[in-house]
């Protein structure tokens, strides 16, 4: 009888240069991940009570594997996958096919094209300068008025 092999939960979202897995894999040892340029992405861990998880996935374009990361956390393991070319894929995988169960889109970092700050906005908003000025007299002029009670009450 052939074990079906486990797969954590993985959560996708994208930008216009990088893609966004979080693995959805608490307490996971022995973690190993593989990528290649052509877009073949392979992930490989111990979860809880040694149980092994791992999943293979071809995305939709081709990647670029040293500028990968992977950021392991108590609960999930993040993987940043470099695009090898900047822009916007119509979905995660290369197969047009519906994805599996086990991989969703994550909402809490979903960007669409249109909403994701320019680079030169980001670089403005960086500068340290913006507010400057207002902020050294806001100290009386930002408080919230409160009448005297006591004046006010007229018996």
């Amino acid at each position: 009888m052939m074990v079906s092999s486990r797969h954590p939960e993985v959560l996708w979202a994208q930008r216009s240069d990088k893609v966004y897995l979080t693995i959805a894999l608490p307490d996971a040892k022995d973690i190993s991940v593989r990528s290649d340029p052509q877009g073949s992405f392979s992930f490989s861990a111990t979860g809880a009570q040694d149980k092994p998880f791992d999943f293979c996935l071809e995305l939709y374009g081709a990647i670029n594997p040293e500028g990968c990361k992977v950021n392991v956390g108590l609960r999930n393991i993040i993987c940043s996958i470099q695009k090898e070319q900047k822009g916007w894929w119509k979905r995660l995988l290369k197969s047009d096919e519906k994805p599996a169960p086990y991989i969703k889109v994550d909402w809490n970092m979903w960007c669409d094209e249109d909403d994701e700050p320019l680079e030169s906005d980001l670089s403005d908003d960086d500068d340290g300068t913006m507010g400057a000025g207002e902020d050294e007299n806001s100290d009386d002029d930002g408080m919230l008025y409160l009448p005297d009670l006591e004046k006010a009450r007229v018996n």
